[in-house]
């Protein structure tokens, strides 16, 4: 393809608005454009990132057994209604209603219009197992859409539903998908490590992550792995064992008000008290559906509201108002403790229990107890609701110590059970004339993320580095000087020369000076580049450049295609 009839719209800055360095080079080579808030158009070069990419998702999904088919993108509001999830995803749905008044639904995923279409159609066991998939646009209304392609409001994803008959199918099931995705994402390119995670408002009865590790702030979550067993979590489902539970062997002191005037934050308080974070509890009201709760958490800890809302079962979970939390407590917030704190459901994470002499607040204006003890006031539940950190001791090998890695989601899979066949009567009937509900499973893979986690992932501060899998073009032509006749000559029969080889180039003809085109060139990152000018010419020879190591080979002209494939294939 020649620069001059293709669109790539290259920036010499960052846009403003662009924070990560995969939203900034997305943008700065040329690779999208926001329409509205979290919506883009992906331009010529994207478009064949991510052609590349959906072939890799679709060999390998039909090579596990999968079936690919299309399902309608506008779904009525009554298959969402059984399933439960109406009420569950809420604000998160593009909604709206047709002429008729009817409610519709963007579909943001589907499990519920799969699980429809199945329903009278598959009927005996003997026609499962079944794998079905496609790969189609999706629509999620983010509260804010942020970071590009990250979290926007309208994407790119495969979804795979998978059907069997018990558990011990899905189980099978779930590994083949594991396996495929695994290939998939080292065929991308990545180093990859699958993770366990929240089943979130899917349901079922558990999940994984599959994440791309980057050394970048482009890392949206945080992993915590096991140094020594396999163990590996999202920072949402993450556990760990505590340095140590033993109760402190501290004598008990009596407790007592203490002024602590305009102080509100832990930093403030135990600075003004000389005692360590650890020393205080924080109490975090919260709203969980309407009903007031009030979570004990170690001042040094930061609270899992995922952990949270899972235990309450609730629909919404936020951060209690403070005209709520001067009705519940009678003081501003920052001084909300759990003595005398009434009507209110406390839960409390296990390390208070094992508390001495700590520090909280007195549901009083500029107001702390010190010396508080176990015993000066009631606990409702007892469960885990702290972050899990790293250095913590793994929860299942009981030994190695957990670090912390950055990574981008990029796929997800989830026993879902029957939680939708029995909802939406997808039945099957069994070798003895049982009806039953199938049992499903879900698995997803976001096209348009992978594409820009590969940025993150690969990238350096002269632009963006492909791996050759996936890359827009497999080689970059750069004759310097257009105008030059012999440049150009040389330069259009190398581009033929590899056309018909079978790869696909990017000739830059644009009358441009030859720093403008290396700069465009190391911008898009194409694996490997070719500079045809007046000084290699005069040697007989052309330039090769590996853009990811920025390695420079010179070759003669006559040999110039075979070594610039050799150089390729060998990346």
């Amino acid at each position: 393809m020649r620069w001059t009839k293709t669109y790539i719209p290259t920036l010499r800055e960052d846009p403003a608005d662009a924070v990560i360095d995969s939203h900034k080079l997305l943008l700065r080579a040329g690779l999208v454009r926001q329409l509205t808030a979290g919506v883009y158009t992906y331009l010529p070069l994207m478009q064949k990132v991510l052609q590349k990419i959906v072939e890799i998702v679709r060999e390998e999904m039909d090579a596990s057994g999968a079936i690919e088919v299309t399902m309608p993108v506008l779904h009525p509001a009554e298959i969402w209604q059984k399933s439960g999830r109406w009420e569950v995803l809420g604000k998160e749905q593009m909604r709206m209603k047709d002429r008729h008044n009817r409610d519709l639904v963007l579909g943001a995923t589907h499990e519920e219009a799969i699980t429809t279409m199945v329903r009278g159609e598959l009927k005996s066991y003997r026609q499962v197992p079944m794998n079905m998939y496609q790969i189609q646009v999706k629509f999620r209304d983010e509260i804010r859409p942020r970071f590009g392609l990250m979290r926007g409001r309208e994407f790119i994803m495969k979804d795979a539903y998978t059907f069997d008959v018990d558990e011990a199918g899905l189980k099978v099931a779930y590994n083949k998908m594991a396996e495929a995705y695994y290939k998939i994402f080292t065929r991308c390119g990545f180093k990859i490590k699958m993770v366990e995670s929240d089943v979130g408002a899917m349901g079922g009865t558990g999940a994984h992550e599959f994440m791309v590790l980057v050394d970048t702030a482009g890392g949206e979550e945080v992993i915590l792995a096991c140094e020594r067993c396999d163990y590996a979590a999202n920072i949402e489902r993450a556990t760990s064992l505590v340095m140590s539970d033993e109760p402190s062997k501290e004598s008990k002191k009596e407790k007592a008000l203490v002024h602590t005037p305009n102080m509100k934050t832990v930093e403030e308080v135990t600075s003004f008290l000389k005692v360590g974070p650890e020393r205080l509890i924080k109490t975090l009201l919260y709203q969980s559906d309407g009903e007031t709760v009030a979570a004990l958490i170690r001042g040094d800890r930061d609270i899992n509201e995922i952990k949270l809302k899972n235990h309450l079962r609730c629909l919404e979970l936020e951060m209690s108002p403070p005209d709520i939390v001067m009705k519940v407590t009678g003081a501003l917030v920052g001084y909300a403790g759990p003595i005398g704190l009434s009507g209110v459901r406390i839960i409390a994470d296990p390390e208070v229990k094992s508390m001495v002499n700590f520090v909280v607040g007195a549901n009083k204006d500029d107001t702390h107890i010190i010396n508080v003890n176990i015993n000066d006031f009631t606990i409702d539940e007892v469960t885990e609701i702290r972050k899990a950190e790293a250095g913590e001791i793994c929860p299942r090998c009981n030994q190695g110590r957990l670090s912390a890695y950055s990574g981008i989601e990029v796929g997800n899979i989830f026993m879902l059970g029957t939680k939708y066949s029995k909802a939406l009567d997808a039945m099957y009937v069994d070798a003895e004339g049982n009806e039953k509900p199938f049992v499903m499973g879900s698995y997803g893979i976001g096209i348009t993320r992978t594409a820009q986690a590969a940025i993150e992932a690969f990238h350096d501060k002269k632009g963006i580095i492909w791996p050759k899998t996936i890359a827009p073009y497999d080689f970059h032509i750069i004759p310097i000087n257009i105008e030059d006749e012999e440049q150009k000559r040389i330069s259009f029969d190398l581009y033929e020369k590899l056309k018909e080889l079978g790869f696909s180039v990017l000739i830059d003809d644009r009358n441009e000076r030859p720093g403008v085109k290396f700069n465009d060139a190391d911008l898009v990152g194409i694996p490997v580049r070719i500079s045809v000018g007046e000084r290699g010419l005069k040697e007989g020879a052309v330039e090769i450049v590996i853009r990811r190591t920025m390695e420079v080979e010179k070759a003669p002209v006559e040999k110039a295609a075979s070594r610039a494939t050799e150089i390729w294939e060998n990346l």
